[in-house]
């Protein structure tokens, strides 16, 4: 009987299997991206990303356990290299799935599968809050007249005080010379009085 034995063989030997397995593990590793149908990517899914969470321990054990299923230098160097790095924050689910539709020749489901980290095209972008055409108008316009209402008077205000600073620093010297006419006046008459004084004596 084989119950709990759920796990798609895809038509192939335990041999096959897992030597095609390991091929698409080292293509994905390698290549970030590739197309296969659903039901190869879905097993892949499960296959790769236990050796992707290895990759993180950066250990020569942690290396041979990888290798012993890999095979392959160059795959275990870019997974343990550029790969460890990008998913060392990521607690799980390092790979996407995305269909592509039906094949023509057999109708199979086909997707690609992605190491999510290496895909810039999906990565999240902060979100920024939508406000409605009209509130967005009306506070625009708002704040559009106020920044021109200000500007206007402002410069009627510096034209007032430029008109009034020539008046004021007239008066001003108006107010100076007051005196000093005054004093002048004050002198000639008691210069005239003196003399006529004199006469009279």
């Amino acid at each position: 009987m084989r119950h709990n034995k759920k796990f798609n063989h895809l038509g192939r030997t335990a041999s096959h299997r897992q030597a095609m397995l390991a091929n698409m593990a080292i293509s994905l590793i390698m290549h970030k991206r590739i197309t296969t149908t659903l039901a190869k990517a879905k097993a892949l899914k499960k296959y790769v990303e236990p050796l992707i969470t290895r990759c993180k321990d950066d250990s020569t054990n942690s290396r041979r356990v990888v290798f012993s299923y890999l095979q392959n230098k160059e795959a275990i160097k870019e997974l343990f290299g550029s790969v460890a790095e990008k998913v060392g924050d990521r607690p799980g689910g390092y790979t996407r799935i995305i269909k592509l539709g039906s094949r023509l020749g057999d109708a199979a489901q086909i997707c690609f599968i992605e190491l999510v980290d290496f895909d810039e095209n999906m990565a999240k972008t902060p979100k920024t809050a939508k406000r409605t055409r009209r509130s967005r108008r009306s506070t625009t316009k708002a704040a559009e007249e106020t920044k021109a209402e200000t500007p206007v008077a402002e410069e009627a205000k510096a034209e007032e005080v430029k008109a009034d600073a020539p008046a004021a620093e007239e008066a001003k010297a108006e107010e100076a010379e007051a005196p000093e006419a005054e004093v002048k006046e004050t002198e000639a008459e008691t210069k005239e009085d003196t003399p006529a004084e004199e006469e009279n004596k």
